[in-house]
């Protein structure tokens, strides 16, 4: 009953909220990012070194269909996160599907890091998320700074999405490699994600849904880690 009622407490859009309550959402907000990062790479370093590893290794590259089945799977965890994040009454529930999609990016990651790991040099992880953090972070400027509403990027994103996911099968199902413009093509709508979210974490969002802002805000940062790590690949392979 308690957590049910504390949802609906000042539950109003962050942008017309108290400058105390907006500023409590948007700490919040960013605090469980940062606490989704820590945990993302803790549980990959777990992940990287456990008996796990090479099963889902074997797994993921052992067919067309077997990547694209874990496409498929990290797609049905990441709508079920985002549901459960999104819950009005649960806040337990809310905390769940963060950290589903926290792990459910974890396992999705493994394959890409485990290839970084053992095929190009050993700075270019940490590059790669020096780089991601500066992207996230000038991003986030901008949006902060100039207070600007990038809703009309929704359809334009949603679009581009779609054709991407349409490439990315078409890759699998047809071998052919997407190559390095590609991945500076999804560094620019991952870029267009971070702007959009990070906006709606202003205008949008209410103060009781720090933890959703949290997940879309990860789930931005994930998708452009990906492809920043992928292009420092192609060059340090």
């Amino acid at each position: 009953m308690g957590s049910t009622l504390s949802l609906h407490l000042g539950d109003v859009v962050a942008a017309q909220a108290k400058a105390s309550e907006r500023a409590t959402f948007l700490t919040r907000t960013y605090t469980h990012l940062a606490g989704a990062i820590l945990a993302f790479v803790g549980l990959e370093s777990v992940l990287l070194s456990s008996p796990l590893a090479r099963p889902i290794l074997e797994f993921a590259f052992g067919g067309t269909f077997n990547w694209l089945a874990v496409l498929g799977l990290f797609m049905v965890a990441g709508f079920v996160a985002e549901r459960w994040a999104a819950s009005a009454t649960s806040v337990g529930q809310q905390y769940a599907g963060l950290a589903l999609y926290v792990v459910a990016e974890a396992f999705l990651f493994l394959p890409l890091l485990a290839l970084a790991s053992a095929f190009t040099t050993p700075d270019v992880i940490p590059t790669a998320a020096i780089v991601t953090v500066l992207d996230f972070t000038g991003l986030t400027a901008i949006v902060f700074l100039t207070r600007k509403d990038f809703s009309f990027l929704k359809g334009i994103l949603g679009v581009g999405a779609i054709s991407a996911l349409a490439l990315i099968v078409a890759g699998a199902l047809f071998g052919f490699n997407l190559g390095v413009l590609f991945a500076v093509a999804m560094v620019a709508l991952a870029s267009g994600y971070v702007l959009y979210y990070t906006s709606r974490v202003l205008h949008h969002y209410k103060t009781t849904q720090h933890v959703a802002a949290a997940l879309a805000l990860f789930a931005a940062i994930a998708l452009l880690f990906w492809y920043i790590l992928q292009i420092f690949m192609s060059r340090r392979s």
